[in-house]
């Protein structure tokens, strides 16, 4: 029968005379895996970069009927992939009406459960519960208590019910075991109390329960997933060796490889408001930087690389890449378009996001995370120009000869962060050579793209040594590298390195 006509199922008679069987929750997982398999519907939609690495490792866990840990860094999609397993329970299963433990009509586990059956028999009445409400999740914090996720006895159950401590209906059921016949998540298992990850044994192995005195054996059905940060091991704990002996298949995730699965991850995960997009135009190259930030910053000496660098670094990134862009065009009244200083907008999204080694901690926050930017500009630039270092070993043509010149005579430009469209166009143009560079290499792209790679043509040149760039109080200014190293900064700039520090 469909779902929807056994939900109109109220009684344990109705229930046996449809014929419904159950299953524990692992082979109900397993079934709807290998339909959906069959079915060729992917089971963990959203999640890019694992198809051929975490998925199928994800998917012989669930064949193999497993409790799984998945171990990684942060902002690695864990406990999402945990949460996405909710999608391979049956839409609905029969419970006894009442039951805080969502005991099976068929084989009922609580003394509740056992007593109503024994008393109504094919009267009991049942509801149903949605595969929604049969997921569990919680947070090892050193607060966490094994009455917490086990249970206790219940002083104030006992007084009201007049029971004796003896009486097993005066324990409390901890998260454990009301996420019978679910999935059950501890996220950051290593932070949980080496004594509580102990209590965990018997329930991984057996399925019991031991609760203080009582002699209680609830045979649980659970799905158990973890999560674990491998530098929790060292700074904060670990998993206790006969647990992860308990625990069937270790899945170890990892960052995408790729910017374009890094891409696909933002672009799917940004908070995008539709006004931004009315707003603010944004190209391809400018998606592609805030990604290459993230994979510098992975293999930075200044980053504690053990620490990891979330996606959520991207992300937020992303948002504040787009709200730099849109405050400018709310000041000048305009629509606009992202530029490459825009980018340094995004610094205070990068700063919170990234572990420094003590070299980076003296180096400072800030400055990290600007030449991190730079760092990033640098990579991509060579994809788009002519690399600079070649030109100089090979000594042979040089395009930007024109753009350095003149420099060289002692001119320089400022870009300041609310210049409007034409302010900032015709800075650029102004620029001897700098047009004719573009149309040399990009003559085919918009006139908005051209202008993006004006610009990103003069960081590309600062971050090569072949130009400075100086940070203003309102913006950046970029001269001449020999005049740069040889002027001081005046008395309402706030001038720093020119993000040439890796």
């Amino acid at each position: 029968m469909e779902s929807t006509q056994l939900k109109e199922v109220k009684t344990l008679g109705a229930l046996k005379a449809t014929g419904y069987t159950s299953k524990p929750v692992k082979q109900e997982l397993r079934d709807n895996l290998i339909q959906k398999i069959k079915n060729k519907e992917n089971v963990f939609e959203g999640i890019w970069g694992y198809e051929d690495t975490v998925i199928p490792d994800m998917e012989r866990a669930i064949l193999s009927m497993h409790d799984i840990n998945l171990l990684g860094l942060r902002g690695q999609a864990k406990t999402r992939m945990a949460r996405m397993m909710v999608y391979l329970l049956d839409e609905y299963i029969p419970v006894i009406e009442g039951s805080e433990m969502n005991d099976d009509p068929f084989n009922p586990i609580s003394r509740y459960g056992i007593d109503t059956i024994a008393e109504k028999g094919d009267n009991t009445p049942i509801s149903w519960l949605h595969r929604e409400e049969r997921y569990s999740e919680k947070l090892a914090t050193p607060d966490v208590s094994i009455a917490d996720l086990i249970g206790d006895v219940d002083p104030i159950k006992a007084a009201t019910l007049k029971l004796p401590y003896s009486d097993e209906r005066v324990i409390h059921f901890g998260l454990i075991p009301r996420s019978h016949r679910g999935i059950f998540v501890i996220n950051e298992i290593p932070d949980l109390q080496a004594r509580i990850q102990v209590a965990l044994f018997n329930i991984l192995q057996e399925g019991d329960i031991q609760i203080r005195g009582f002699k209680v054996r609830m045979p649980l059905d659970i799905q158990f997933v973890f999560t674990a940060n491998p530098e929790d091991y060292t700074n904060r704990g670990s998993i206790v060796t006969p647990l992860k002996d308990r625990i069937d298949s270790q899945i170890i995730t990892h960052y995408p490889k790729d910017i374009t699965i890094g891409r696909k991850i933002t672009e799917q995960e940004a908070n995008v408001k539709p006004e931004q997009t009315e707003l603010v135009e944004v190209n391809e190259i400018s998606k592609d930087l805030i990604e290459q930030i993230a994979f510098v910053a992975r293999d930075s000496e200044y980053v504690d690389s053990k620490s990891g660098v979330s996606a959520r670094l991207t992300i937020s990134a992303f948002e504040n890449l787009l709200s730099a862009a849109e405050r400018r065009a709310l000041y000048n009244g305009e629509k606009t378009q992202i530029r490459v200083s825009d980018l340094y907008g995004a610094v205070p999204s990068i700063t919170g996001k990234v572990e420094l080694v003590y070299e980076g901690e003296q180096e400072g926050a800030g400055i990290v995370a600007r030449n991190l930017v730079g760092k990033a500009i640098r990579t991509q630039f060579v994809q788009y120009f002519p690399d600079p270092d070649k030109i100089r070993k090979q000594k042979g043509e040089n395009p930007y000869k024109t753009i350095t010149d003149w420099f060289g005579d002692n001119h320089e430009v400022d870009l300041l962060n609310d210049f409007s469209n034409k302010e900032h166009k015709k800075a650029l143009k102004d620029i001897p050579g700098l047009e004719k560079l573009i149309d040399q290499y990009h003559k085919k792209e918009s006139t908005a793209t051209k202008l993006f790679l004006m610009e990103f043509a003069l960081h590309g040149l600062a971050e090569y040594s072949m130009l400075s760039r100086h940070e203003l109080v309102k913006g950046l200014q970029f001269k001449d590298l020999l005049s740069g190293m040889f002027t001081m900064p005046g008395p309402g700039d706030e001038d720093e390195e020119d993000g040439n520090h890796f």
